[in-house]
């Protein structure tokens, strides 16, 4: 079986490589490329991946390339991570925002669509070499954001071989069963609703269920990510929210604490992936790997340290490690290797995608993409049947749904008219005069450059151009306005 990684010289490609590499026996990989446009970050970054493939699974044939065809040639399955524009377009994106009073935030809003516009034309070009290279079989797991975006586009454009996939709802279910001290294995969830917009209908440990309690532990709001959110609110809900849903039901304050930071979170983001980057630039990624690992920690830890505190003023104080030989906690992508050891198994399993609702939930289009609990098996994926939900939270889904398939027609058509259709929409935006000017800002002379460095890092070696010209990506590449 081969595995590929489309988007290899990324930051966090060694939580991919020790994932796949500690299950390769077991799932009998024999394969698994890391690809990327980004020669240096994938030196670097997909080196230490190498690194650690090699001393998990040294049967396993490890290879790093620039070339997207001989990348995803005879693949089984493929995983996207990729950044378009990287982090100084995120951060770009999230000032920009701010500028206009709204949240900038890259996986949701106004951010999140500049995010998508970007995202979408690059990954289609990806699924076009995957239909034609690929296993016919082959299903592609998305782990680029905004996953809910992106997975109801490419789902659009007909590449249902597509899978949406995000390590938060399970990430927590994990948190919850560490607390009692169990095993994840032991804790499951109904999950329903979109990417980063979720509720959890019901959370059983060794098949008692736990939501109430858990609603009223004190502990809980330490020691996981319920730490965003009032226990009045839970109360009132009756669930437990996505640590996202901090961006709508608290709105007005997430804004508030970002403007009072000194950055935001693009920009930390951006100057701890720089510095690392500069300082493992002068290593010898190969022969002094442990004094990499070490700066990488270093680096990362702080990465980790201020998830979501600048917005939240919340910080996590359990300290970031990595450890090589540790069992896999199966985070990053443990629920992609999940799916591949079900479907290779041949039995059942339960865990939570995002894919077609198919009658999932009342009062949504068997079309939409949700993120829900799925029933997995060699045949592919069955969503729960959730049914009716309660009123409030239906009501903010249809909302970012309806925002979410907007989205989809103004990537496809390359519509400005859908695209602030979608913006006003948004409850995060919820202004058509402020949806105007993020669509119709000026362009300058720094926007441009920054537009022909951008098309210029999404060239394909195999001669693909990524993303071509104005035309294509209206208001994706330079958001200094659409």
């Amino acid at each position: 079986m081969k595995i590929t990684v489309i988007g290899g010289g990324g930051v966090r490609s060694m939580f991919l490589a020790k994932s796949i590499a500690q299950k390769a026996e077991k799932l009998r990989i024999d394969e698994l490329c890391f690809m990327d446009n980004n020669k240096e970050k994938l030196r670097i970054y997909g080196g230490m991946a190498s690194h650690v493939a090699n001393l998990l699974c040294p049967k396993m044939k490890f290879m790093l390339t620039t070339d997207s065809i001989e990348a995803v040639k005879d693949a089984d399955y493929v995983i996207t991570t990729i950044r378009v524009g990287e982090d100084e377009m995120r951060a770009k994106d999230e000032r920009i925002a701010l500028s206009h009073g709204v949240l900038g935030q890259e996986t949701t809003g106004a951010s999140g669509l500049s995010f998508a516009m970007r995202s979408v034309p690059a990954l289609a070009e990806y699924c076009e070499l995957i239909k034609k290279f690929s296993k016919p079989n082959v299903k592609v797991f998305n782990f680029t954001n905004p996953a809910g975006v992106v997975s109801q586009t490419l789902r659009d454009m007909g590449y249902d071989f597509t899978y949406g996939i995000c390590d938060a709802p399970s990430g927590m279910l994990r948190s919850f069963a560490l607390m009692y001290g169990e095993s994840p294995n032991d804790i499951t969830g109904e999950c329903y609703g979109l990417n980063h917009l979720s509720y959890f209908k019901s959370i059983k440990l060794k098949g008692r269920e736990i939501m109430p309690e858990l609603i009223e532990n004190d502990e809980a709001y330490k020691k996981s990510d319920m730490r965003y959110f009032e226990k009045e609110l839970l109360r009132d809900r009756g669930c437990v929210l996505n640590e996202y849903l901090y961006y709508f039901y608290y709105r007005e304050k997430a804004v508030e604490n970002i403007l009072k930071a000194d950055q935001t979170r693009g920009e930390q983001i951006r100057d701890i992936n720089k510095s690392m980057t500069t300082e493992l630039s002068q290593m010898d990624i190969e022969n002094d790997f442990e004094n990499c690992l070490k700066i990488f920690s270093k680096w990362y830890g702080m990465r980790e340290g201020s998830y979501m505190a600048s917005e939240t003023g919340e910080k996590r104080t359990q300290p970031w490690h990595f450890d090589i030989y540790e069992e896999d906690d199966g985070g990053y992508a443990g629920v992609a290797l999940k799916f591949i050891e079900t479907a290779q198994s041949g039995t059942k399993g339960t865990m939570i995608m995002c894919i077609p609702n198919d009658g999932s939930i009342d009062g949504l289009r068997n079309d939409d993409v949700v993120e829900i609990t799925c029933d997995v098996d060699k045949n592919g994926c069955t969503p729960h049947r959730i049914g009716k939900v309660d009123e409030q939270n239906l009501e903010l889904i249809r909302r970012v749904k309806n925002y979410e398939r907007l989205s989809s027609k103004a990537i496809r058509e390359r519509s400005r008219s859908a695209a602030i259709q979608a913006l006003t929409l948004h409850p995060l935006v919820n202004s058509y005069s402020i949806a105007v000017k993020l669509v119709y800002r000026k362009r300058n002379k720094v926007c441009r450059r920054k537009r022909n460095a951008v098309i210029r890092s999404c060239k394909c070696r195999s001669g693909v151009r990524i993303q071509s010209d104005s035309r294509r990506i209206p208001f994706a590449v330079f958001y200094k306005g659409f």
